[in-house]
């Protein structure tokens, strides 16, 4: 299988594993649309067009699927709408590009003749929700999301429904309950069981990764809606100061990017894996608080960091993988460490042209539809 179409291919996670894949021998294919949002210029088209195939086009339009999918092996399906705040009132178009253009790549496959045998899905942990929680008497739950009024209260954690003590975060493994808490989520949950379903009656192997918070360089810095360390480096190298959410104790599982294209590498290489869900991640949480705090004392800035007991509807409290599966069925673990793979990410990031803090303004859309509180 040496015939590789990656879409979304000039993006964040898509352009490094592009190089990875030709340095391994591979023939790329790339369908992307260049999106100004994620591409305000074209450095990376530039740097790809000469050793890949290409294709300026969309997800959405089954002529660029068409001519995608010609003597393609494989396809690896990264173009994606992301970030959670923002699907919460662009719901049609979250919809239109995750769920429909994934609907119309299995069309196309389904009504084509083609060479494809193998799709991998980059999903996300938000369709855990809240994820896995254990009561010291009563063992795991899985919270549902966190009502208007707690949250207005500041009551951030949750509590055991027979009990009243408080529930502690574990780590969420592949067979946990999905309860996606954002439209953002619920998108890709639609695009898994989609491939799930028809991959198995095209009998294509369907290989799903559930990647937790990505990070490093390359990943856009001119972009407000998500990747928390691009937000908080590009507020501080403008002199602005950072606004933590709830009470800056909320956590995430950071991993480098050069562990996300390793994994994935694997998932493709490996033949022998089929039809499986994997985690993608650490196995390990930090709280937004601390990356604020690293980020600021590695910048060396005195910007000042914020509690503002705000809450963004759609977040969840805590979520981190548990990697045991991805461990013994693709022998992956992580290489790099929060703070190795930070340190090379601030590197990069003081080499790059300061972008304009668009933070504000995507707070104004959040408070003006009422997902900010």
């Amino acid at each position: 299988m040496k015939n590789i179409l990656i879409t979304g291919g000039a993006g964040f996670i898509g352009f490094e594993l592009t190089k990875r894949l030709i340095s391994e021998g591979f023939t790329i294919t790339i369908l992307d649309n260049l999106s100004k949002k994620i591409h305000p210029n074209r450095k990376k088209y530039d740097s790809l067009r000469d050793i890949t195939n290409f294709i300026i086009g969309d997800i959405t339009n089954r002529a660029d699927w068409e001519e995608a999918i010609k003597s393609q092996d494989v396809i690896i399906h990264l173009a994606s709408e992301t970030g959670t705040g923002q699907s919460m009132y662009d719901i049609y178009n979250y919809t239109n590009i995750n769920v429909a253009s994934t609907a119309l790549m299995l069309d196309v496959l389904t009504n084509t003749e083609n060479n494809v045998k193998k799709i991998i899905l980059s999903s996300s942990r938000a369709v855990y929700g809240e994820g896995k929680y254990k009561c010291p008497e009563h063992g795991f739950s899985y919270p549902d999301p966190r009502s208007i009024g707690n949250l207005g209260a500041k009551k951030y954690n949750f509590l055991c429904e027979l009990c009243k003590k408080e529930l502690a975060p574990v780590a969420t493994d592949e067979d946990a309950m999905i309860s996606p808490n954002s439209v953002y989520a619920l998108t890709k949950y639609n695009q898994e069981q989609m491939l799930q379903l028809i991959g198995k009656s095209l009998d294509v192997n369907t290989v799903i990764l559930r990647y937790q918070n990505v990070f490093g360089p390359g990943q856009s810095l001119s972009n407000p809606y998500t990747g928390i360390l691009s937000i908080f480096s590009t507020r501080i190298l403008n002199g602005n100061n950072i606004d933590i959410y709830e009470d800056g104790l909320a956590s995430r599982d950071f991993i480098y990017i050069d562990d996300v294209v390793e994994a994935t590498t694997k998932a493709l290489m490996d033949n022998q894996v089929r039809d499986q869900v994997f985690n993608v991640g650490t196995g390990q949480s930090l709280s937004v608080l601390s990356v604020a705090q690293q980020l600021r004392e590695l910048y060396d800035s005195d910007i000042e960091i914020n509690i503002t007991n705000k809450v963004r509807l759609g977040d969840i409290r805590h979520n981190f993988a548990d990697i045991s599966k991805i461990n013994s069925a693709l022998n992956f673990s992580h290489k790099y460490t929060f703070k190795a793979g930070l340190e090379k990410f601030i590197e990069w990031v003081k080499n790059q042209d300061l972008q304009e803090d668009s933070y504000i303004e995507s707070l104004n859309e959040l408070q003006e539809k009422g997902l900010f509180i």
